[in-house]
């Protein structure tokens, strides 16, 4: 039964996925049977190839998918570049800037157009493309329904409002997923997507730094293991200002998807202020 949690995770997230749907109602499994019968064959295909070549990709796009569907619903909007003489996109964001995988997208969509052209959707692509990924490094499979619509509106500022930021204590992230119409199953299970991927240091270097606003180093967020705070200062993140390392979200397992983030949280090792928000509640 040790698999059986990480299954719950990934059905929750699809459940998540669908209620965030705009006409969710219409998405069913195997909406292209008849238009595109080998499309969802080709998006695995390509993959499996290509994830063990690049396994980090992996992160970004379960990450893509979750940003396109808070903002709108899953219609791809993030994937949208700013008009010429418009508004910004999503993707011009803040949270959004350090999204990447979108030459991978392009290629999969590329191999479906080629297929049947003007068929499957970019939301599709991009939602089976994010559940094959995890099922390579070792997550599991869940089914995802299809009959997405691309959308053709994409605003920076809806972004920048409706994404849940590191930051967010829990009573903040509740309400922004009880805004979507998700609930605390939902937080703490969508949450453990960050068992795998990477985060820049600036996205949690007050915790490390300057958490209660006094000057001075070492002033960490006392939630936050002291060990490990440690070990980040003087291995990582070595200045408050460092805008460019890297550091493991789940660390030394941040390539496979497994249970070991929760396992960090207890330990009081989440990376993030919206990590270490998930055991300041009793619920």
């Amino acid at each position: 039964m040790a698999g059986a949690p990480l299954v719950l995770v990934m059905l929750v997230a699809a459940v998540g996925v669908v209620a965030a749907e705009r006409g969710g109602g219409k998405l069913r499994q195997g909406y292209y049977e008849q238009s595109c019968p080998r499309a969802e064959q080709i998006v695995k295909d390509y993959v499996e190839r290509q994830i063990p070549l690049e396994p980090s990709v992996a992160a970004t796009l379960i990450r893509t998918h979750f940003h396109d569907c808070f903002v709108r619903g899953c219609d791809a909007s993030v994937l949208l570049n700013a008009t010429t003489g418009g508004g910004e996109a999503e993707k011009d964001a803040a949270p959004n800037l350090t999204l990447r995988g979108f030459d991978f997208l392009d290629h999969v969509k590329a191999l479906v157009e080629q297929e049947c052209p003007g068929v499957v959707s970019c939301a599709d692509v991009l939602a089976l493309a994010s559940r094959d990924a995890v099922g390579v490094i070792g997550g599991p499979f869940w089914r995802v329904p299809t009959g997405r619509r691309d959308g053709r509106v994409s605003i920076k500022q809806e972004a920048l409002d409706q994404l849940p930021a590191p930051t967010m204590n829990f009573t903040d992230l509740l309400a922004s997923f009880r805004a979507k119409g998700l609930g605390v199953a939902d937080l703490v299970w969508l949450s453990g997507a960050h068992t795998i991927g990477i985060s820049h240091c600036n996205s949690f270097s007050e915790r490390l730094y300057n958490f209660t606003g006094r000057s001075g180093p070492g002033d960490a967020d006392p939630s936050l293991d002291a060990e490990y705070a440690a070990n980040l200062r003087r291995t990582n993140c070595t200045t408050p200002t460092d805008n460019t390392t890297i550091v493991e979200m789940d660390p030394g397992s941040f390539l496979t998807f497994d249970l070991s983030y929760y396992h960090g949280l207890l330990k009081y090792q989440g990376l993030f202020q919206s990590d270490a928000a998930l055991i300041t509640d009793d619920a």
